[in-house]
């Protein structure tokens, strides 16, 4: 072979060798700028007034005593679950991941909705490698997180213990990991906007008005009204809507669930003549 031959093969080389660096280093630039696509120009929303849920103690499956008010100073995400949700148990490694990432800043609580007994929730806790407590779903814990009709469901509590955010569906990875760590005073590359509670607004004109939609509540002595306001207003509706009885009466006056319910209710109300 020539010696010309020679220069020539090795100048391709060369070349070649050049182009496959410099095409390693695009792709790891364009891999990096995508790992981070999902913050870069997130807008990150969460409730302007917050308010705050009350404590509760409940023991998780573990037998270890659990308490909101133990946590004052952690971003906390209740996670409304159960085991027969499969969005539930996809994104269950996902808040494995974020509970072990901030467990310094971030407590990741699981409420199991199942009916099956607390030993079988253990058991698949266990073999998913569920590293956040859960306890099982009671009626006094749904009274403080409302709205819970569709599993997963999950609540975003700020460090003070008010409600900073509502996810309905299966979580977001990146979206909540940026939430958590906006919450909890770390840096996001997002831009945080606070944004009014659409159902609190619906809740302060049912309470305001002086009807619902398709109840009569003229034959009522004016004790008898205001019960049945409250009432109205504090009792949920079954529909799937995720309101009260008088949130879904003023948004939908056709739903065939909620009157039946606001009539019970006002019906119950009439026959107590203590009031």
């Amino acid at each position: 072979m020539s010696h010309r031959r020679v220069l020539v093969l090795a100048s391709i080389a060369a070349v070649t060798i050049v182009a496959i660096v410099a095409m390693v280093r695009y792709t790891r630039r364009v891999e990096n700028r995508l790992s981070h696509a999902s913050a870069s120009g997130t807008t990150l929303t969460f409730l302007r007034e917050r308010a705050a849920v009350p404590s509760f103690a409940a023991k998780d499956l573990a037998g270890n005593d659990i308490s909101l008010s133990s946590l004052r100073g952690k971003v906390v995400l209740v996670n409304f679950w159960a085991t027969w949700c499969p969005p539930c148990r996809e994104e269950i490694p996902d808040l494995v991941e974020l509970q072990q990432k901030y467990r310094d800043r971030l407590q990741v609580i699981g409420v199991s909705q199942d009916s099956a007994p607390p030993q079988a929730v253990l058991e698949f806790a266990v073999a998913h490698r569920m590293n956040y407590p859960t306890v099982m779903s009671t009626p006094e814990i749904e009274k403080l997180f409302p709205g819970v009709y569709a599993l997963p469901t999950t609540f975003l509590i700020d460090p003070e213990g008010r409600l900073a955010k509502k996810h309905i569906g299966m979580l977001n990875a990146s979206l909540v990991e940026l939430e958590a760590r906006a919450l909890a005073g770390l840096d996001v590359d997002a831009r945080v906007e606070l944004v009014a509670d659409e159902d609190k607004v619906r809740l302060e004109n049912a309470a305001q008005a002086n009807k619902i939609p398709g109840i009569d509540l003229s034959a009522l002595t004016p004790e008898q009204k205001t019960t049945a306001l409250q009432t109205l207003n504090s009792e949920h509706c079954t529909c799937g809507c995720g309101l009260t009885v008088a949130q879904c009466r003023v948004d939908d006056p056709n739903c065939n669930i909620s009157l039946p319910l606001a009539q019970d209710i006002v019906k119950k109300i009439a026959a107590d003549r203590t009031r």
